[in-house]
């Protein structure tokens, strides 16, 4: 008898899982399920049966033959229980094929759903991405470079003078396209000096009337010495600005006497529109700030009354600006101005950091549409992360700014040339020297801060005076002078001679004071000397005539 008609009409003993009941004859086809015929199915089992969580039932309580169309139709199609299931193969595959098909097209819009979210999400992440980049590559331009804005245990070997354990950034506000009356002429110089190893800061104005020499291009106010460098500029606006930047820092360097790390430039445009961006700024005014005349505000066409009333007041982008440029409104003149441009810049800080700024997508693009055209820095992108973290660590209290007219620091002064009123150091026409030694030692070399090692100073010359004038510089960089004397035996040695006395690592000053006299820090005391320093000193400098030949 043919195999498959033996067992056609007889219910075929359960199969699970590869085990069969003990009836079962070898050869017999195992299925993928047992579900009980209608007539003989014993009670309750088929309710078990079709439970979610157990195996489920076969469609079919008739088996097709081994081999047979129908057989493998069964065991290809999948396993649906969302309704009855009707005996007949045919009409039972028609009614899997229809079922099929909805949940295929269900399963299809959800596809394409998932990709039209997915491709909306890339979009917005592209635009936002190409936005960052088009703008990186408009404001930062790269060039600059601080030591230590990334890494506060920097090597010393690679630190080149005094003042690079600071960041140096000249601050620069100019007119820009709202400004017809000069455009490009200086506002504002403002030098924001950070110790990132210490977290402290502080803040230089420079008076833009301040009589300068302008490289190549004689004696003016300093004001015009970045439009005098654009001038000299070929190519596109960013070439412009970075050639008008170069020429300003020139001129500075004589002035300051600190190294300027790093350079941004911004418009009245731009200073306006970050504020309005960040929601605007709380600050603590100190005293009422009001202008008897109403100010021309070219932004919006219309006159501006500033009028600001000691105590917390809120400002919008125009009341800020207004308040950072006002002059001519208190009897300190641009000292007065400087605190102010310190309390904008303390509130911007605050409010940048705490308001959730930059984890904030569309605030994000609204600062970048305004800095993107009105902004130009030589930062690169890790050093104005770098510079983020630090600003982060310094509190408000730790931001100070520099008194340039007041007694006992009153180095400038106001004089009329020509006709013409211009600010001028008190000791004389482009004498620097005293505003110099005034700023480095404000601007102290955190790394010098931070050990404040003892350092003596001791003549081996046969020049009086040699180890005052000494101490007197040294001080003005920032190192511990505690002792200054005439070396017992004067040698007047040719070379310089730095001590290291070896009682604990302070490598920066040793590193800056080998820099300095141009010699190989040694640990012996020469003997010839006659020299016994003070217990607790860490550096003895014993001054040659290598020094008093420089002077």
């Amino acid at each position: 008898m043919n195999k498959h008609n033996e067992y056609e009409g007889r219910r075929q003993p359960a199969s699970i899982d590869g085990i069969s009941s003990g009836n079962r004859e070898l050869g017999t086809p195992i299925h993928r399920s047992y579900q009980p015929s209608h007539g003989d199915a014993t009670p309750g089992l088929g309710d078990s049966m079709e439970r979610a969580e157990g195996f489920h039932p076969s469609r079919s309580g008739v088996d097709q033959p081994l081999g047979s169309e129908e057989y493998l139709a069964d065991l290809e199609a999948p396993i649906l229980l969302d309704q009855p299931l009707p005996q007949d193969s045919k009409k039972r595959r028609k009614l899997l094929k229809k079922q099929t098909k909805h949940k295929s097209r269900g399963r299809k819009y959800l596809r394409r759903a998932l990709t039209l979210v997915a491709i909306i999400i890339i979009a917005g992440l592209g635009a936002l991405a190409y936005k960052f980049y088009d703008t990186q590559r408009q404001i930062l331009a790269g060039g600059g470079k601080a030591p230590a804005v990334c890494d506060t245990s920097i090597s010393p070997e690679l630190l080149t003078k005094e003042g690079d354990g600071r960041v140096n950034i000249l601050l620069v506000g100019v007119g820009g396209p709202e400004h017809s009356d000069g455009p490009n002429a200086t506002d504002t110089l403002l030098i924001a000096s950070i110790d990132p190893v210490n977290n402290t800061a502080d803040l230089l104005s420079i008076p833009r009337d301040l009589w300068v020499r302008i490289p190549t291009n004689g004696s003016a106010k300093i004001n015009a010495a970045y439009l005098y460098g654009r001038e000299t500029a070929e190519g596109d606006e960013a070439e412009q600005q970075r050639a008008g930047l170069e020429l300003l820092d020139k001129t500075l360097a004589p002035i300051v006497g600190v190294p300027i790390h790093y350079r941004a430039l911004v418009d009245f445009a731009a200073f306006r529109e970050v504020v309005n961006a960040l929601g605007g700024v709380d600050i603590n005014v100190p005293k009422d700030l009001a202008v008897s005349e109403q100010l021309w505000d070219e932004a919006t066409g219309k006159n501006y009354k500033l009028n600001v009333l000691a105590g917390q007041q809120h400002f919008d982008g125009t009341k800020a600006l207004f308040f950072s440029r006002s002059r001519k409104t208190s009897s300190g003149g641009d000292f007065d101005r400087t605190e102010r441009q310190k309390l904008v810049m303390i509130a911007l800080k605050e409010k940048g950091i705490t308001a959730g700024t930059f984890s904030n997508p569309i605030r994000i693009i609204q600062l970048l549409e305004s800095l993107g055209e009105n902004v130009y820095t030589d930062f690169d992108t890790e050093s104005i992360k770098c510079l983020y973290a630090r600003m982060s660590a310094i509190p408000s209290s730790a931001i100070k700014s520099l008194d340039t007219v007041t007694p006992p620091n009153d180095l400038l002064t106001t004089a009329n040339l020509g006709g013409t009123s211009v600010v001028r150091p008190k000791a004389g026409l482009f004498n620097y020297d005293d505003l110099q030694a005034y700023v480095r030692k404000s601007f102290r070399d955190g790394f010098l801060a931070k050990e404040n090692a003892s350092v003596a100073v001791y003549n081996a010359t046969s020049t009086d005076g040699a180890a005052t004038q000494q101490a007197d510089l040294l001080k003005t960089y920032g190192y511990n002078v505690t002792t200054v004397d005439s070396a017992p035996t004067l040698t007047n040695p040719a070379q310089t001679v730095v001590v290291d006395l070896g009682e604990q690592d302070d490598r920066y000053t040793k590193h800056y004071l080998g820099l300095r006299y141009s010699t190989t820090v040694t640990d012996k005391m020469p003997e010839s000397t006659g020299i016994t320093p003070p217990s607790g000193t860490r550096f003895v400098v014993i001054l040659g005539s290598d020094v008093t030949d420089s002077n």
